[in-house]
């Protein structure tokens, strides 16, 4: 048996272009992996996820999905999410929310924990995503010692805090919501691995994943507009994560990114 664990984890799916760029890489280029995890708040047209668009990147090899700030966007998600084992919303909505903020999967074997966490400096006023790992872990820390986190948040500074503050307790924690991924992967001091931003999966040719025409209408004429997905060429951003099965410890952190052939 592999000593180590690999998890392969991608930041936000946005629209059909970034799941069809997702489904393309982990059919075609995909390195060997024990968990694959997507953030898939923006799947269905940038807002939001179907039950479609889970059937179809499990048909592509995911094997959680979590979330943020557009989970609830589409009201069909109440219809399935609870459905779903592993599916996930950030941990940190009110108690009686729908679907639930981590889960323990079982990888041939070996226990693995996954936490969605949301961030609070510029977005939502929900419960402190610090205080609310400190009651996940000490729920499952007795279950594994393996544990990812995704940390949606707008901020660096609350992402990295979180980094930091989960040094040494978890194996790894990853930032989503930005859509454009960073270059300060590393493993902390206690053997946390830490990427501030995964990125997106999304066109490339974009403001973060949307049309040119509504973002300008908006930012230039400062109107109001509708935000549309872009089309072209899409890229998969995301990161691969080693950890040692026996110290639940980060070995390697590796960013991840694919681009779409040009037709």
């Amino acid at each position: 048996m592999s000593e180590t664990l690999t998890i392969l984890f991608f930041g936000d799916v946005i629209g059909k272009p970034g799941r069809r760029a997702l489904c393309t890489y982990l059919k075609t280029k995909k390195p060997d992996a024990d968990l694959v995890i997507a953030n898939v708040e923006n799947a269905a047209h940038g807002f939001g996820v179907q039950e479609q668009h889970i059937n179809e990147l499990i048909d592509a090899g995911v094997n959680v999905f979590s979330g943020g700030n557009h989970t609830f966007d589409r009201r069909e998600i109440f219809d399935f999410i609870d459905d779903y084992p592993n599916i996930l919303r950030p941990a940190n909505y009110p108690e009686g929310t729908p679907g639930k903020g981590y889960v323990v999967v079982d990888c041939a074997g070996t226990k693995v924990g996954i936490i969605n966490l949301h961030g609070r400096v510029f977005m939502e006023p929900l419960r402190s995503p610090f205080l609310i790992a400190d009651e996940i872990l000490k729920t499952i820390e007795n279950e594994t010692n393996i544990i990812f986190v995704d940390i949606h948040a707008e901020a660096t500074a609350e992402k990295q805090a979180v980094g930091w503050y989960l040094d040494g307790r978890v194996s790894a924690v990853v930032g989503t919501h930005t859509h454009v991924q960073t270059a300060d992967e590393r493993i902390l001091p206690n053997g946390t691995g830490y990427l501030t931003d995964a990125g997106a999966c999304g066109p490339m040719n974009s403001v973060i994943g949307m049309n040119f025409d509504g973002v300008f209408r908006r930012m230039v004429q400062q109107l109001p507009s509708r935000f549309e997905v872009a089309e072209g060429r899409a890229a998969v951003c995301g990161v691969m994560v080693k950890i040692n099965k026996e110290t639940g410890k980060a070995e390697s952190v590796e960013r991840i990114r694919f681009e779409e052939a040009e037709k």
